[in-house]
């Protein structure tokens, strides 16, 4: 089978990792396959902020479960009040990817930044990373206090985050079954 259609069909996302951190090479590596994401009318309008400390993250992962735990959604407030919930499952590196504002309501800025997102999780599969798409961040950047923290580049918007690093031992990847009733054709 073709190598990267293998990969695309072995990624999981992860939700436990080893403690020790990406080597440098291999979190550039995976900006680098980021960066080489389609984008509508080649705006790249994405920003990548690389969170590797500790205190940061679980302190990000605190303050997003508090905001959680008042949700009108009930699997978020339950989510939240599980003893021990790590928004991050404790993964020694946070991606915050951030998208760039705009009037132009044409413009693609999630879909672009979600094809930078997979480009970076295929990338990570690869190299035998585990990485974890968050969107439950968003609870967190609710909070303009918190977003400005993070001092990300003015005229940018964080919209979600990534957790990476290297794959416990625990980690199971038995692949999910896939809806079958998902695809139809118009002609041929």
């Amino acid at each position: 089978m073709n190598l990267v259609l293998e990969t695309i069909k072995k990624r999981r996302s992860v939700r436990r990792f080893r403690p020790e951190q990406v080597t440098e090479e291999e979190m550039n590596a995976l900006i680098e396959s980021a960066l080489w994401a389609p984008s509508g009318h080649n705006t790249q309008p994405w920003h990548f902020l690389i969170v590797q400390d500790r205190e940061k993250i679980d302190q990000m992962s605190s303050a997003t479960i508090k905001k959680m735990a008042s949700s009108s959604i009930d699997w978020v407030r339950k989510l939240a009040a599980k003893d021990g919930y790590h928004l991050f499952h404790s993964a020694p590196t946070v991606v915050v990817v951030s998208g760039k504002q705009s009037d132009d309501e044409f413009l693609p800025v999630i879909a672009d930044c979600s094809a930078a997102i997979q480009n970076m999780l295929l990338a990570a599969e690869s190299l035998d990373i585990g990485t974890c798409w968050i969107g439950l961040t968003s609870f967190l950047f609710e909070d303009d206090e918190e977003v400005a923290s993070l001092k990300i580049p003015e005229g940018y918007r964080p919209l979600y985050t990534v957790a990476v690093g290297y794959k416990s031992s625990e980690f199971s990847p038995a692949p999910p079954s896939r809806k079958t009733d998902t695809v139809s054709r118009f002609g041929r």
